[in-house]
């Protein structure tokens, strides 16, 4: 019953602090730090001991794989140069230098367990950095480079860490540390590819989105436990199983079934991600009492971990600028200075640091004090790093993401593909297929594309585009019939599973005009490659930005029907002025049809891009 309490005590706890701190704009993680440490000091409330293999085994290969599939393979491929300096050179580095440095300051300690100390210290937590950036606009290309710098340097730091421990109790050579770290990333790297093309195998064979949650939930540990089995790295095997299931899952998997794994694996990556933070600031009071029992005084306690932080923090800062400033010396072309900046201060540490120092034997010299100076790393980091990364990125002026950008690399996405799915329709209708059914199929495929062009630009004040006056109907029309259905389930006219099914379609359908909304409000732009760009298109290059309007006040032929239009488009060879795709007239594409003049741009308030009807790119 005590263990029921104290599991829904942390949910209740993590729901109420992550919304509170949601409402408020804060960062999570330091709201549920601070919360757990506040809690820590109330007598017998959430008595939770943080271990190894809770953090090691339970926690950490679903948290992993689950950031895992939402990473994008293509940029981890593009940046493995800073991925790979970031996670296993600076990990390396952190740990000698981190290590000196603990030897020399903490008392009695050997210069072994000084290794271990920094092995511990040395890989930061993506979930908090991450979560302050997106807040505050951090560009995508730092935020992705942040994400997988933490795929990969937990790996690299408990394989730093196993070797320390080894020579804690024995001498270690030079060839044994880099058998361990061969063996360690092959045998991840092995396990990994293997328990991906195993899960692929059958994968392609479940169609029950239910069926395929259930194999996604093993995935983590069908990759991790043979790995830690052969003497691999279980880390790394769950992320490469993760970085390729996620890449190949549009083919592998049905439409229903990545939308079910990807709403389970976010709701159990949001409790797991705030539980660990909880539980770290949990332990604060027991580590204090166990180095009070260490009888050492103050100053041997503070000295130590007030050095260990700020030579954690400086280490990583000095290995970033460091690492620039000899890549631009051998001409290699790299971040700027502000990059560097923001990269090297967003080296907050998290749950792995703290579970991994409890991985110490017992008899190592200063332990207790050794797991202190791990919390004070975890715990200033995410406080001081935390509260301050945001005003850095602000004061460094550092491009956020445009969104007037992605919805232009979005409309040009979506109507590529509508494009590609038009064509594939002309090659498979034949001459019995109705009409109807055909015109109601390309309507379909032009509808998605006119959605995201209404985002680029704002209709007439007095008109509503179409696609919102689509959804805002449909969802009052959506709610009548689902009063309609509760009505009649109470007076028990129906059969439940009839009324289930039915209320389901209704909830199905309002969830896609919910997924449109939000698409419009946040457009996804990492799916668009740099060969879209205007430097491919002749046309673009050739065409003026500015042409003498024909008609300014509105579309030639609305003006002359008496038709009302939702966005204006500008022909740069000639000056005409049409209504866009969502218009009812379509008359910019049919000018182009008539005239074959390929670039028009927009003319609504505030945009300037341009568009190519032969190339199909925008500029």
């Amino acid at each position: 019953m005590h263990v029921a309490l104290d599991i829904l005590a942390l949910v209740a706890v993590v729901g109420f602090g992550a919304a509170l701190a949601r409402r408020l704009g804060w960062s999570e993680p330091l709201v549920l730090v601070t919360v757990g440490i506040v809690l820590s000091f109330v007598p017998h409330v959430l008595e939770i001991r943080l271990t190894p293999d809770l953090v090691l085994i339970g926690l950490l290969p679903p948290l992993l794989y689950a950031a895992a599939l939402q990473t994008s393979l293509i940029d981890f491929k593009a940046n493995r140069r800073p991925i790979l300096l970031l996670s296993v050179g600076l990990v390396v580095f952190s740990t000698l230098a981190v290590g000196v440095i603990a030897w020399w300051v903490v008392p009695a300690a050997t210069l072994s367990a000084g290794f271990a100390l920094g092995a511990v210290v040395a890989p930061p937590d993506a979930v908090a950095a991450t979560t302050v950036a997106r807040r505050v606009g951090m560009p995508r290309r730092i935020v992705s480079i942040l994400e997988s710098e933490s795929l990969v340097n937990d790996a690299t730091a408990l394989v730093a860490l196993n070797t320390a421990i080894a020579a804690i109790s024995a001498s270690v050579s030079p060839v044994e540390v880099g058998w361990d770290f061969v063996r360690s990333a092959g045998g991840g790297l092995l396990a990994g590819l293997a328990a991906a093309f195993v899960l692929a195998k059958i994968r392609r064979r479940i169609d029950d989105p239910v069926l395929d949650t259930t194999l996604s939930f093993a995935a983590p540990y069908v990759a991790f436990l043979p790995a830690e089995q052969i003497h691999g790295s279980g880390v790394l095997a769950v992320v490469v199983t993760g970085l390729l299931l996620g890449h190949k899952a549009p083919v592998l998997q049905t439409a229903s079934s990545r939308i079910a794994e990807n709403v389970n694996w976010r709701t159990v990556q949001f409790l797991l991600e705030n539980v660990v933070f909880l539980l770290i600031g949990l332990q604060i009071r027991r580590l204090l009492s166990t180095v009070g029992d260490a009888g050492l005084t103050w100053t041997q306690i503070v000295v130590p971990c007030v050095v260990v932080s700020l030579a954690t923090v400086a280490v990583r800062i000095a290995w970033v600028f460091g690492v620039t400033a000899l890549l631009k010396v051998v001409g290699v072309r790299t971040w700027d200075w502000r990059t560097s900046a923001v990269v090297s201060w967003a080296g907050m540490r998290g749950v792995v640091t703290l579970a991994a120092v409890f991985v110490l034997p017992a008899d190592t010299p200063q332990r207790s004090l050794l797991a202190l100076c791990a919390f004070v790393v975890v715990a200033g980091t995410l406080l001081v790093q935390g509260l301050t990364l945001p005003v850095l990125v602000r004061r460094l002026r550092l491009p956020s993401p445009d969104a007037a950008e992605d919805a232009l690399q979005s409309a040009q996405l979506v109507n590529a593909a509508a494009n590609a799915g038009l064509a594939v329709l002309d090659e498979v209708s034949t001459d019995d297929v109705p009409k109807e059914v055909l015109a109601d199929l390309r309507d379909r495929a032009l509808t998605r594309s006119n959605r995201i062009w209404e985002q680029l630009g704002r209709a007439q004040s007095e008109i509503e585009p179409p696609s919102a006056a689509y959804r805002r109907l449909r969802l009052q029309m959506l709610s009548a019939e689902r009063s309609s259905i509760l009505e009649a389930r109470d007076r028990g006219i129906y059969d439940d599973v009839v009324l289930r099914q039915s209320l389901q379609a209704i909830d199905m359908e309002e969830s896609l005009l919910d997924r449109i909304a939000d698409a419009a409000a946040q457009v996804d732009a990492e799916l668009v490659t740099a060969e879209q760009r205007a430097g491919d298109c002749e046309h673009l290059e050739n065409a003026p930005h500015v042409m003498r309007a024909n008609t300014p006040n509105g579309c030639e032929e609305c003006l002359r029907d008496g038709v009302r239009w939702v966005h204006l488009r500008l022909c740069l060879e000639c000056g005409h002025v049409g209504c866009c795709d969502s218009s009812p007239g379509r008359h910019a594409v049919a000018h182009y049809q008539d005239t074959g003049h390929p670039v028009m741009r927009s003319i609504e308030p505030g945009e300037a891009w341009r568009w190519c009807f032969v190339d199909e790119l925008l500029g």
